[in-house]
């Protein structure tokens, strides 16, 4: 079985979020997809199945499958349009978060994804603990969101993973801050999943954007990734959806050997 992976959110290699992609004619046993994220030790690793004119897309992080994932979306979509679709524009995704629709546009690929504005939260003792700095704001979706006072409390956080594992909300941890040189920076934290650092997290941005266009009072925001690797996301934000755009790089292609 062909395996690609890709950098995602990335303008050359080593760059952005790596995913792994499999294309197939047919759905592998979920425990055998399960054990191929885990093998591959990145934080996604996608599987999809062309049905009728979409394709059917899954996510498997090393610590299970999730319900909705951006950079192994968008290295999806690299893949197949150029590896699967000749000349293909516009890839449509099913998924357990519904329609999600992957848009070519010269090097970028931008994707619709659902908004998820969080809830404000009480911070608590054992948050402060976990983060190891005290957000001015926390909030709550499917993560845990911290909102930090500047850009570069969010380069130097340096978090206990041990402590944000047991932190009882949210699947994963999310800071953010207002940049100077971009409209708003983050960085993301999975380790419930065994991801501590994600590098670039599409999906958070699902929360992300209609926070911070609600809060700079602009619906078009170019966002970045502050984690080593770092990556670049071109986002906006449309009624009740987000548009996340970014390029992608290949890294490199394999061949799996799995007997079932």
């Amino acid at each position: 079985m062909k395996y690609y992976v890709v950098d995602a959110f990335a303008e050359k290699v080593f760059e952005g979020n790596p995913a792994g992609v499999c294309i197939m004619e047919e759905w592998l046993p979920d425990h055998i997809m399960q054990s191929i994220a885990v093998e591959n030790n990145l934080s996604e690793t996608a599987f999809a199945v062309k049905e009728g004119d979409s394709y059917r897309l899954r996510w498997f992080t090393p610590g299970g499958e999730i319900d909705l994932c951006g950079h192994a979306t968008l290295a999806t979509a690299y893949v197949i349009a150029n590896y699967y679709e000749n000349n293909v524009e516009e890839i449509k995704f099913q998924t357990m978060s519904g329609e999600l629709v992957a848009v070519k546009k010269d090097e970028l690929y931008e994707m619709d994804f659902p908004s998820r504005m969080p809830e404000a939260l009480s911070l608590t003792d054992q948050m402060v603990e976990a983060l190891g700095v005290k957000p001015v704001e926390t909030y709550l979706g499917r993560d845990l969101m911290f909102v930090l006072e500047k850009e570069e409390d969010v380069l130097n956080a340096s978090p206990d993973f041990s402590k944000l594992v047991k932190l009882p909300d949210g699947l994963g941890v999310l800071i953010t801050a207002k940049s100077e040189t971009y409209n708003f920076v983050s960085r993301c934290f999975f380790p419930k999943l065994n991801v501590n650092e994600d590098p670039v997290c599409g999906s958070a941005h699902c929360s992300f954007i209609p926070f911070w266009a609600k809060r700079l009072e602009m619906d078009e925001m170019v966002a970045r990734q502050l984690s080593k690797r770092g990556g670049t996301l071109y986002c906006k934000l449309v009624g009740d959806r987000v548009k996340i755009s970014g390029s992608a790089v290949l890294y490199s292609i394999a061949d799996l050997q799995i007997n079932c």
